[in-house]
């Protein structure tokens, strides 16, 4: 009955150490980033010694919540960073982890030389236990660095295999650096400690359970909280008050920054720069991404007949057309003269194809030109990484595309199997 009470509270252990990470990392962008590396720093001392002391037996073993929850948990919280930030954001935890660890190992020896006052008769100041936990967070942290690169490494390499199976290749990762860190961190378990080893097993099942809770979790945040999103509050009003500093004016200026003047949309420059990342971070988490060419249809006849203060009036018509049907992950950018380009991560070519056929019908409907005649549009189609893996390719696969559409008659688009709708 017991060990089936603890079971139980390991998986809501699990559960509550996820939901509550992964909403700092969430929402690190309106919290910082330093909330949830903080979060994850603090929980260092309370991993290392709930395993050197505090055990609990569950059905397939004796377990320390510490090593199994905790610290697999922190494990696969790296591993969620990468994913959504980089390889560097990562490396700057661990470092602080070590150093820090360091410095215990530092102090307790320093704290050997004094003579303590007894103040209590009921606590005495334990500084060999305090020396012996930091050679074991100091152990710990450098097994965490090795195990932070191992998984990434691994989770990168697994991606040959299985490209969008980004759900199966955290499982795997996990799997396979928490085996290997079992085996680097109960060793020293053993010699500093002396715990036996038949916690071993016990341990490593728990791992093993407790990353396949954690895989489930984060197949249900990255299809269902992350790439839906989740609506956002509204501002307090505290953030008024940082609508004065420095920052908040050069963030106004940096988004400003790239504009095209004439549209709004983001200019040809601006997507020189982030449209090929927005490629590789697509491809990275093993998603498609789609990018549109979009070109307005005998635009010089609108110039000639009607002047370019209404051509203008009309590229910014089919500009506010792109922005009110695309999708707030979606870019859009003026690549020049009347043609648009639309990245889209995440989103696979059919769902590319439903797409550009959707601006292609909402722009023909309801831009018109002075004399109510309808402005139509061409749209060439590709997706990496079925098109190509990085945005110059992909681009000059849609860009192709675009070209057969203006052969096809115009006001239409056109994939790669050829002409989706002709009208």
């Amino acid at each position: 009955m017991m060990e089936t009470l603890n079971l139980l509270l390991f998986v809501v252990e699990a559960i509550a150490y996820f939901v509550l990470m992964v909403t700092l990392l969430h929402f690190r962008h309106r919290l910082g980033l330093g909330v949830f590396l903080t979060a994850l720093g603090v929980m260092h001392f309370m991993e290392t010694y709930l395993a050197a002391v505090f055990y609990v037996s569950l059905p397939f073993g004796d377990v320390s919540p510490g090593s199994s929850i905790f610290f697999s948990g922190k494990l696969m919280m790296i591993l969620m960073l990468y994913l959504q930030e980089d390889a560097a954001t990562v490396r700057q935890p661990i470092y602080g982890l070590f150093l820090g660890n360091l410095l215990t190992v530092g102090i307790a020896w320093v704290l050997q030389l004094h003579q303590p006052l007894q103040m209590s008769t009921n606590h005495t100041p334990d500084v060999d236990f305090l020396k012996e936990m930091g050679w074991l967070m100091v152990w710990g942290t450098a097994l965490l660095y090795v195990d932070s690169l191992g998984i990434i490494l691994l989770y990168e390499k697994l991606g040959d295999f299985f490209r969008r199976r980004v759900v199966l290749r955290f499982l795997i990762s996990g799997f396979v650096l928490l085996t290997f860190d079992q085996i680097g961190f109960f060793a020293a378990l053993h010699y500093f400690l002396d715990v036996p080893i038949a916690a071993f097993w016990g341990g490593w099942k728990a791992k093993m359970l407790a990353v396949c809770l954690y895989a489930a979790m984060f197949a249900i945040y990255e299809y269902r909280v992350r790439r839906i999103g989740v609506a956002g509050s509204a501002r307090s009003i505290s953030d008024v008050f940082g609508d004065l500093t420095f920052r908040e004016r050069y963030n106004d200026l940096l988004e400003r920054t790239g504009r095209d003047m004439l549209t709004g949309v983001y200019d040809r420059t601006r997507m020189e720069m982030e449209a090929p990342l927005m490629l590789l971070e697509a491809l990275k988490q093993g998603l498609f991404a789609t990018v549109l060419i979009i070109d307005a249809d005998h635009f010089k006849d609108v110039n000639d007949g009607y002047g370019h203060l209404q051509g203008d009036e009309v590229l910014k018509a089919i500009a506010a057309r792109l922005g009110t049907t695309l999708r707030s992950s979606d870019r859009v950018f003026r690549f020049g003269g009347e043609e648009f380009v639309a990245v889209c991560p995440g989103t696979d070519h059919e769902e590319g194809l439903l797409l550009a056929e959707r601006l292609r019908w909402t722009i023909a409907t309801s831009v018109k030109t002075p004399d109510d005649r309808p402005v139509t549009v061409s749209i060439g189609v590709a997706t990496a990484d079925e098109d190509g893996v990085d945005f110059t390719a992909v681009l000059t696969a849609a860009d192709g595309r675009l070209y057969a559409a203006k052969k096809s008659g115009r006001n239409c688009v056109v994939g790669r199997s050829g002409v989706v709708k002709l009208s």
